[in-house]
């Protein structure tokens, strides 16, 4: 029998959750507290829409034009936003990952990044998606298994809902110092102050306002742990902890008007590096051979049961 169309189906559960995992792309498929949806889900039969739930590595968001370069080299990489001319969310999110191990709590996945055109790098990537009473955490190690300094970032691509009411009505608290002003490609152009209309480091209702830019000024060395929270006129919803190798995230309220999933979530995704981080540098890990990174999330619902 085939498997379904997002692969090998993986049912997780603690207390009140309740995480779908699907093996193409070890996209998280669904996350339920109370059998409420915490993340905008999708059907295993689907074709996953716009990377929902997917890990995305070695890079996340976009390199412009897919070139870039490396200790010297010119790399080129295939073009696989063609609406946009970029190469978009790295190289695993359409991979169908392996199984390793699983419980009724947890399950990790593996699959390999191998050299190839453009990114002629060797990694090991090892996601472990792991459900407690408190929520859904998502461990990513990624392992050097070639000969040369591999850069890297990383990130996942949930979209953030709350049980009651729309995108318009939910609240966001996201406490960011600054933003990336973008192209009209979506490409980074000036790391400025956060614009008002994109300041929600008091919590208030998103309305009207589009959003799909990167943001940063994430801070960890306070008494409660960095988050991004959604959740409507209840007090119900979401909310993702950032881990401390995260300082930027990149927020989308899903315009996409006539599209499926138009202002249906809003997708909160904590980076390791900006966008076009391959071309700016700015904060890739260049990991060694034979070493590896670590990078964890959470995602947990916010208020009670509907």
């Amino acid at each position: 029998m085939q498997p379904p169309t997002s692969g090998r189906q993986f049912t997780i559960a603690s207390g009140d959750y309740v995480a779908e995992v699907a093996s193409v792309g070890a996209s998280l498929r669904a996350l339920r507290f109370g059998g409420r949806d915490v993340v905008l889900p999708y059907e295993p039969d689907d074709l996953r829409p716009r990377f929902r739930g997917a890990v995305l590595a070695p890079w996340p968001n976009r390199i412009a034009r897919g070139a870039w370069t490396w200790a010297g080299d010119v790399l080129q990489l295939p073009i696989t936003e063609p609406e946009r001319g970029h190469a978009l969310h790295g190289l695993v999110a359409w991979l169908d990952w392996e199984e390793v191990t699983r419980s009724e709590r947890h399950v990790a996945l593996t699959t390999t990044v191998v050299p190839q055109p453009g990114y002629p790098f060797r990694l090991a990537l090892t996601v472990t998606w792991t459900v407690d009473d408190r929520g859904l955490e998502c461990r990513l190690v990624a392992e050097n298994t070639g000969s040369e300094v591999a850069p890297y970032g990383c990130s996942i691509h949930p979209y953030l809902i709350a049980p009651s009411g729309d995108l318009d009505s939910w609240s966001m608290h996201l406490a960011t110092a600054s933003e990336l002003l973008v192209d009209d490609t979506l490409i980074p152009t000036e790391l400025v102050p956060i614009l008002p209309e994109h300041d929600f480091r008091a919590p208030r209702a998103i309305g009207r306002t589009q959003i799909d830019h990167a943001f940063t000024g994430v801070t960890f060395d306070g008494p409660e742990p960095q988050t991004a929270t959604v959740v409507d006129a209840d007090g119900d919803g979401a909310r993702v902890v950032f881990g401390p190798s995260t300082p930027w995230v990149q927020v989308c309220t899903s315009d996409w008007p006539g599209l499926p999933g138009h202002r249906r979530g809003v997708a909160v995704e904590p980076m390791t590096c900006p966008p076009n981080a391959f071309v700016s540098h700015a904060d890739v890990i260049a990991i060694q051979p034979g070493a590896d990174h670590t990078t964890w999330w959470r995602l947990e619902a916010v208020g009670g049961h509907p």
